[in-house]
């Protein structure tokens, strides 16, 4: 898929992202978060790979806090809450397995 063909779909305050490419056992997400933008604590059935593409962020996982910057990554294994806080403006990669059905319900 060419990506500036995807559209964004808004997922928070400040929070904007798209479904680059999914087959039923795996979805990669592109998010891209304004400065001080927050990924609410949350948890899923999903196992999810998280790679800051571009910024930093404040990203707590099981109740472990790190400050993450552009080539970091973070692990959330199914049912550990996490979430992120924007530390400056900044781009994550997000893989799920299986893909989030409910990221492909969402209204565009």
């Amino acid at each position: 898929m060419i990506s500036r063909d995807i559209p964004w779909e808004t997922a928070g305050d400040g929070v904007r992202r798209k479904v680059l490419a999914h087959t039923q056992d795996l979805m990669l997400v592109r998010v891209e978060f304004e400065a001080g933008a927050v990924g609410a604590m949350h948890h899923h059935p999903h196992r999810q790979i998280s790679y800051v593409a571009e910024g930093a962020f404040r990203v707590q996982v099981g109740g472990v806090t790190r400050e993450l910057r552009r080539g970091d990554s973070f692990l959330a294994l199914a049912d550990v809450p996490h979430g992120v806080t924007a530390l400056e403006a900044g781009t994550l990669l997000d893989c799920f397995t299986p893909a989030r059905e409910d990221f492909l319900q969402s209204p565009k």
